[in-house]
């Protein structure tokens, strides 16, 4: 995949630069941490194609992710979330959102090691609470104390996402583009991911 999107500056002239993702990109974090937001800019920066692992989860199942954790329970969709992952990695290079749990998964944290790359946008709590405490969108989030509840599995999964090959700090004071450009940034430090041409 090539992308003319990405400017270098050079001896005072503008010279477009080609780029070249040579692994899937999979990002992962907490729910709120803006992996689909961002990884569809990055996508569009990159000029490669986004796909959501939930998405394609529920597009299978013709189902949404809330109904398929009432109707067959976590343990049925974390193993279809393991299968998609798996397959998504095998496919042409993109980026990849992944759902919050994903990454918990040992097999699922080696697959995406060893076939891809994961970059952790790393946000505070305060910043995840921000962004869903009004959505409905959350199965994990529907209980009594949905602060509390988010704050269990926030203190739980850190270490897991520490793991990630890439962590990106997430703020409030980045639009959605701007972290788009941080994460690129990043992934410049890995040859074997990005490519300038």
């Amino acid at each position: 995949m090539l992308s003319a999107g990405l400017c270098l500056e050079t001896g005072g002239w503008k010279r477009e630069r080609m780029i070249r993702l040579k692994k899937t990109v999979v990002m992962v974090g907490m729910m709120g941490a803006g992996k689909t937001a961002v990884g569809t800019a990055l996508a569009r920066q990159l000029g490669v194609q986004f796909l959501d692992s939930d998405e394609e989860i529920a597009k299978a199942a013709d189902r949404t992710i809330a109904e398929i954790f009432e109707r067959d329970g976590e343990a049925f969709f974390r193993l279809r979330e393991s299968e998609v992952i798996a397959r998504l990695l095998k496919g042409t290079p993109c980026i990849l959102s992944t759902g919050g749990g994903a990454f918990l998964a040992e097999a699922n944290r080696k697959l995406v090691h060893d076939v891809g790359v994961s970059v952790w946008l790393r946000a505070d709590l305060d910043l995840l609470w921000q962004r869903v405490r009004h959505k409905t969108t959350r199965p994990l989030l529907r209980t009594p104390n949905p602060l509390e509840t988010l704050r269990q599995l926030y203190e739980r999964r850190l270490p897991l996402y520490a793991q990630a090959d890439i962590p990106v700090d997430a703020s409030a004071k980045y639009s959605v583009d701007d972290m788009a450009r941080r994460v690129i940034d990043a992934l410049k430090a890995r040859p074997d991911v990005l490519e300038v041409v």
